[in-house]
């Protein structure tokens, strides 16, 4: 596994490659971009770019413009030398390491997320957020120039986003959503659960409960998205809830379930923890 901080290097290491092994139309370059503290969920990721490609670049970049004046930039968890080894296990051809004077100038050009999709959910009460998420995503994918990006389906409204984005600038490379993964208990995965104290953490176990039973609900023919909704809010109780919401999968409201095309999505907070989590119908 090499290890490239520049991205100029990065970008003529993977020309390098390519001529190197005469690309043919179907060779590939898979991308699993990652802010680091490496869990299960992002192995998931990068398991399916190594079925579906034949080189594999990772990138562990904590990314500043994405967080809000007191957030949790400082204290995000930081596993360096662990998420090296994780990658080399996991079979990693290149991981992509740069620092913020790496990605940033002092005069950025900048990309504005949506000025409806980009400030509902997460981004009504983190305005801006998604402004700094779809930027680096837009530096990440013009540095890799991949042919096919994986993101995880549990951070679904930053899925959608960068579908968006993608979509919108007319950009080559294929999205690929992959399925949550989640702890025997349920617990979606996420690097924030190691904020959890173990009171909390049985606490958050609330948040899949909600899911299944919104799921169980939908099986027992309940397609009213109020019923739904106040059933899972008053599951989720005592937890201070950010959204519980039924969308399909463009993010436009929906009065009913409408199987094969739904998202129910929540977002709470335990503790001083923010946690989202979703179901797919």
């Amino acid at each position: 596994m090499k290890i490239i901080s520049s991205p100029q290097e990065l970008k003529e290491h993977l020309k390098s490659i390519k001529n190197s092994i005469g690309f043919q139309g179907n060779q590939s370059i898979g991308f699993v971009p990652t802010m680091g503290a490496l869990h299960e969920g992002h192995i998931s990721l990068i398991k399916k770019a190594k079925e579906q490609n034949e080189t594999v670049v990772v990138s562990i970049f904590l990314n500043p413009t994405q967080f809000l004046k007191g957030e949790d930039l400082d204290k995000y968890p930081k596993k360096d030398e662990a998420d090296k080894k994780i990658c080399e296990i996991s079979g990693v051809d290149v991981l992509f390491f740069p620092q913020p004077s790496d990605m940033y100038g002092a005069d950025e050009v900048s990309i504005l997320a949506p000025k409806v999709r980009g400030y509902v959910l997460e981004g009504e009460s983190r305005p801006g957020h998604f402004n700094g998420v779809l930027t680096v995503v837009m530096k990440l994918f013009n540095i890799v120039n991949p042919t096919r990006a994986y993101f995880g389906k549990k951070d679904a409204q930053q899925l959608n986003l960068i579908s968006l984005m993608v979509k919108q600038f007319f950009m080559s490379v294929e999205i690929i959503p992959v399925d949550t993964v989640r702890e025997k208990d349920g617990l979606a995965l996420s690097s924030r659960n190691a904020y959890l104290r173990k009171d909390e953490r049985a606490e958050a176990l609330k948040i899949s409960s909600s899911l299944r039973l919104s799921s169980a609900m939908v099986s027992r023919g309940v397609l009213d998205a109020k019923e739904i909704k106040s059933a899972m809010r008053e599951l989720l109780a005592p937890l201070e809830i950010f959204y519980v919401e039924i969308l399909d999968r463009e993010f436009n409201q929906l009065s009913k379930v409408e199987i094969g095309n739904t998202v129910i999505l929540v977002e709470v907070k335990v503790g001083a923890t923010r946690l989202l989590d979703n179901i797919w119908l």
